[in-house]
């Protein structure tokens, strides 16, 4: 159950990072940090429950987070890369392992 909610999140993820921009919803700035931050905590969450070790995880959310930027700069959709953008997913990341790490705790208290 866990790896195919970790997929899952994957697919929505290159869904959302990828659309070309004339597919993307317009609004505030603010509303898209908060949606790449709860995307990568979503990554986060879903990848401990697939059985993701937190340092692979971490390392590779963040990479991804980097290299999605670069990509939507660089691929033929009409989109920018934003360091803030991936400054709000490692945010994203790191808040998804908290929350794991603190659920984790909570479980194994007596």
């Amino acid at each position: 159950m866990g790896r195919a909610a970790f997929a899952a999140v994957v697919a929505i993820s290159l869904v959302v990072l990828f659309t070309p921009a004339s597919g993307v919803p317009t609004g505030l700035s603010v509303s898209d940090k908060l949606v790449h931050c709860l995307l990568f905590a979503a990554l986060a969450v879903s990848g401990r429950s697939a059985g993701v070790s937190v340092a692979h995880l971490a390392i590779g959310l963040v990479a991804y987070a980097g290299v999605s930027e670069v990509l939507q700069s660089t691929l033929p959709i009409n989109r920018d890369g934003d360091v803030r953008d991936a400054l709000a997913d490692t945010l994203g990341v790191v808040t998804g392992l908290v929350v794991v790490g603190l659920g984790s705790r909570l479980r194994t208290k007596p």
